[in-house]
């Protein structure tokens, strides 16, 4: 299961006047996570900890306590993204401080309850997809192509991702594994034989 791209479910969890903000969001790479870990701090500039925690799909985690005490933030925050099966996942929990210590117990508590919540929300959201093997296409289409070629990948299956329009349009597509050679071999009589694509190697993430 991963979150759908584009939204960020979020709770708040309060523990003797501290203010424990859970938000995630769905991120495929480092930079995707890094982002959104600068983002979530510009928009809390005055917390005292912003703690995050990511699970990509390929295996890849990290967490990091942020001036908490070693163990007690990060990765409770870690161990529930674990536990809820979610990937290709970030949380941030950002708290302000109450003036109130907690103690080792009560920031495992607060930093793993704010989890849980914000992965309850987007449940209740229907904010989770699950997860399968696709591959992701890239085009590099003309002006005067552009239309007939979004037509044949939407109508066989592609989800646009991206477009970006310079000289030409670069369009980034998704595909399931394995149903994409039918179109991609349109596109390519279309263009008159004219290979206007590359097809990444598959992997798990969402259609979503």
């Amino acid at each position: 299961m991963t979150l759908k791209a584009g939204t960020n479910p979020t709770a708040e969890y309060r523990e003797k006047k501290s203010r424990f903000i859970a938000k995630l969001a769905h991120v495929e790479t480092l930079d995707e996570a890094n982002a959104f870990i600068a983002s979530v701090k510009a928009e809390h500039p005055a917390a005292r900890h912003h703690v995050p925690a990511w699970v990509l799909s390929g295996g890849q985690t990290h967490s990091s306590d942020d001036g908490e005490p070693h163990g007690t933030a990060g990765m409770p925050i870690l161990q529930v993204l674990h536990d809820s099966g979610l990937r290709d996942v970030c949380c941030v929990v950002t708290r302000y401080f109450g003036g109130i210590l907690l103690g080792i117990g009560g920031l495992v508590r607060a930093y793993a309850t704010s989890t849980q919540e914000a992965i309850e929300q987007a449940r209740e959201d229907n904010l989770l997809v699950e997860m399968t093997e696709v591959v992701d296409v890239t085009l590099t289409v003309p002006y005067a192509k552009h239309d007939m070629v979004i037509h044949l990948l939407e109508t066989g299956g592609g989800l646009i991702q991206n477009q970006d329009y310079a000289t030409e349009v670069t369009v980034a597509a998704r595909f399931r594994a394995g149903t994409q050679d039918p179109t991609l071999q349109s596109i390519t009589e279309l263009m008159q034989g004219k290979k206007i694509y590359i097809v990444g190697k598959p992997h798990f993430a969402s259609l979503g």
